[in-house]
């Protein structure tokens, strides 16, 4: 396996594109427009940089892994001489049947799909390609580059073959693949979004503020983060897409997304992505600051 694919230029797209690169695979990075690639392709030299500066990896390897990547718009051009495919676009069901089909038809009859969705269903995804066999998941953690786990998530179809290839890759990208089955959320999710959850809901009864609540959970539970820092940082729209799929694939009203959560994405407050979530965000600042609606 050479030549990978990433559908999708955005902070897991482009992480996972510096990763295989810097492990020596070609990548061609396909997104649906030049700014995004470009953004991209800046974000990946940075980080890279940071490693030369950090003494994690040469000046000559970050240079060697910034000529392995290329970038199209063109999805087609992008997947046809790929070994294996990893979908990482916006976690919405509609876009990745749309792009799984996509890809389904351009690719080689060899080529593993794989998807880094965080809670859809690998077994419907994969009922769109004339291949479900070689469909499946390849849930990298953010930051990418630094996050040693890989959930690899078997279809109902997914064989044996590829379910091992896909292990002994994430192995040679310096990963700890660990294989889950193909349920909503599958292992990670399906935990920490109701922890994230009834943060939330802790928050929106008044039980504590947002200081209190992830000051709690750093020091009681020795977490690094707390939980709604970390939801800023995940992506409060993302946060509530996967427990919905949580609620509708479970049916289980423990799963349904804070009243509070709901109306933050709705007004856009979205976390880091759009400067305001929980805390406010200033770019290059790292001091945390709680949102103003949230200050006591």
């Amino acid at each position: 396996m050479k030549n990978i694919a990433v559908i999708g230029s955005g902070t897991m797209g482009n992480g996972i594109a510096h990763t295989f690169a810097q492990n020596g695979y070609s990548v061609s990075m396909v997104d649906i427009s030049e700014e995004y690639l470009k953004k991209a392709i800046a974000t990946i030299e940075k980080n890279l940089g940071r490693q030369v500066e950090k003494g994690t990896l040469t000046a000559e390897a970050k240079s060697q892994a910034m000529t392995r990547i290329t970038t199209t718009t063109f999805l087609k051009e992008g997947v046809k001489d790929a070994d294996l495919v990893v979908e990482a676009a916006t976690e919405t069901l509609d876009l990745k049947l749309k792009i799984f089909r996509e890809i389904d038809e351009n690719t080689k009859p060899e080529t593993i799909l794989a998807s880094n969705t965080s809670s859809i269903s690998i077994t419907k995804i994969a009922s769109v390609t004339k291949s479900p066999d070689k469909v499946i998941g390849m849930h990298f953690m953010n930051p990418v580059p630094i996050m040693k786990l890989v959930e690899v998530i078997r279809g109902y179809s997914t064989s044996d073959a590829v379910t091992k290839t896909i292990m002994e890759l994430s192995r040679k990208l310096g990963k700890v693949p660990v294989e889950v089955n193909d349920y909503p959320g599958f292992v990670a999710n399906r935990i920490l979004m109701p922890m994230i959850n009834e943060a939330i809901y802790t928050l929106y009864e008044g039980v504590a503020g947002v200081g209190e609540i992830d000051t709690v959970m750093k020091l009681g539970m020795a977490h690094p983060m707390g939980p709604l820092q970390l939801a800023d940082f995940i992506g409060l729209d993302v946060c509530l897409s996967i427990l919905n799929v949580l609620h509708n694939g479970f049916g289980n009203p423990k799963y349904a997304p804070c009243p509070l959560l709901v109306n933050m994405v709705q007004a856009g407050h979205k976390g880091v992505k759009s400067g305001s979530g929980f805390y406010k965000y200033t770019p290059g600042s790292k001091e945390l600051i709680i949102a103003d609606r949230f200050r006591k």
